[in-house]
């Protein structure tokens, strides 16, 4: 089965293939071009080179006659045997045209040689003055090679004038040959791309106008896609998907039905609740009534005790009210006030409470009845069970991005085993530390830790006889829990 991943790579080898063509082609031409054209100017080079060099060894000559000394033989030395190498590279030159005065060229390179030996000879043994004939030679010599050289490379350009014209004919040709495979590579490119693009967008445009239909909540149109490739396993995968949503709209409407009629059983139990609630005793009466006898008290010269019944109406109205709400850590520093004046008139002088707040902190949010479960529990484990009674700080302080609460007690402290269990929540259902606010520290631990999104939130610290120390964090911005604790709740 061809499929789309397959045409790609059809279209990406067959672009390559032709270009690897182009490339190759134009390479081979523009090499053989360069080919020619090096040779030609080679040839310009060596026989500049010659002259230049032959003119060098006249000069070194005439400075040897003049200063006989050895740096000026090694220079002669030197000109003879590049002049000597030069004149093997000038008899490869040779062509039909300009043998005969390549021929010349090369005899005059060999008298000029001559001659400077023979100067040399003659400075040597036979006098200066014959050295200096041999040198007029040498320098006789060297300019007509000097003009020979101009003649045979106004000979080469000649020559190869024809072979310019020729290269400038196979560039204009290798243009046009450019320019209609450019055409003929641009046509087929866009043949093809016309026909694989079809092969994709008609299946697309079939998905496109089921999809629509799909839109409209009509489930019942068949889809059917006859290309060979992934369009036609997506038409099927929709095909599949349309009846899936066939069958869960019918689900839907099955379960509305039954939520409906659970709906309609809900609302009997609550009816059947309410009437069992009206048995009841009315928390509000309650709370209506404590003001009542606060106030009597008040009136009858008991101020203490009024007081202490205010204490107890505020506490038990926050109670109702407030246990599922989120609260101002002001507002639970108030009630928590008016707890301790509840136990300082149970505990008198048994009962020390310690406080340093930061009021900067006090409008930071926590969940509701929150610190009297915390301070409740110092209450009943180090105050309450000691003969002598007991201590309790209570700090509120700043540290930076979160509030920190502190509670401590001078306690009989806290084994390291209910720490765990009160720390685990996988434990927390066997925890029975519930008081008479109904909420014990384990639920404690778990509002803080879902209200802040995060585990580390409170701790405890406390070992027999040393005390018990609980520190809450509330972030100012709250985290967000991992899915493994997400999980593991």
């Amino acid at each position: 089965m061809n499929s789309i991943q397959k045409k790609i790579w059809l279209l990406a080898m067959v672009v390559l293939l032709i270009m690897a063509t182009i490339w190759m082609s134009l390479t081979y031409y523009n090499q053989k071009m360069q080919d020619q054209y090096n040779n030609a100017l080679e040839r310009y080079l060596v026989l500049n080179e010659l002259r230049n060099t032959s003119e060098d060894m006249v000069t070194a000559l005439n400075n040897y006659l003049l200063v006989p000394t050895d740096e000026n033989s090694n220079t002669i030395d030197r000109s003879k045997k590049q002049v000597q190498t030069m004149q093997e590279e000038v008899a490869s030159f040779k062509n039909t045209e300009n043998e005969l005065a390549l021929t010349s060229y090369i005899n005059l390179i060999d008298s000029l040689i001559e001659v400077t030996d023979r100067a040399l000879v003659f400075h040597s043994e036979e006098g200066i003055e014959n050295a200096r004939k041999a040198l007029n030679e040498a320098t006789y010599i060297s300019n007509y090679i000097s003009e020979m050289t101009l003649s045979l490379i106004d000979t080469e350009l000649k020559t190869y004038d024809r072979f310019y014209r020729g290269i400038i004919t196979q560039s204009e040709e290798l243009n046009q040959l450019g320019v209609w495979v450019l055409l003929l590579f641009t046509f087929l490119l866009l043949l093809y791309t016309y026909w694989f693009s079809s092969r994709i967008t008609r299946p697309l445009e079939k998905l496109t106008r089921a999809a629509s239909e799909l839109s409209k909540g009509r489930f019942d149109l068949k889809i059917e896609i006859d290309s060979k490739d992934e369009m036609s396993f997506l038409a099927k995968m929709f095909e599949h998907m349309r009846n899936n949503i066939n069958n869960l709209i019918i689900e839907i409407q099955q379960k509305a039905q039954l939520e409906k009629e659970l709906q309609e059983s809900k609302l009997l139990l609550k009816e059947s609740q309410l009437r069992s609630l009206q048995s009841q005793i009315n928390p509000h009466f309650l709370f209506n009534t404590l003001n009542t006898v606060s106030k009597k008290a008040y009136l009858e010269g008991s101020e203490e005790t009024s007081d202490l019944l205010v204490s107890i109406a505020g506490l038990l109205r926050y109670n109702l009210k407030h246990l599922d709400k989120t609260m101002t850590l002001y507002d639970e520093v108030n009630v928590l006030a008016q707890y301790m004046n509840i136990q300082k008139a149970r505990f008198t002088d048994r009962l020390t409470f310690h406080t340093e707040i930061d009021e900067s902190c006090l409008d930071i949010e926590i969940p509701g009845l929150t610190l009297q479960p915390v301070v409740e529990n110092a209450v009943m484990y180090a105050v309450e069970p000691n003969e002598d009674g007991g201590q309790i700080w209570f700090r509120v302080k700043d540290k930076g991005n979160r509030v920190t609460v502190e509670v401590e007690d001078n306690g009989p402290g806290m084994q390291q085993q209910k720490i765990k269990q009160i720390m685990d929540e996988d434990q927390q259902h066997d925890t029975k530390e519930g008081h008479a606010s109904g909420i014990g520290l384990s639920n404690v631990v778990k509002r803080l830790r879902l209200f802040n999104g995060r585990e580390d939130v409170i701790k405890i610290e406390g070992n027999i006889g040393s005390g018990t120390k609980v520190t809450i964090d509330i972030f100012k911005e709250k985290g967000v829990v991992r899915d493994d604790q997400a999980a593991n709740r």
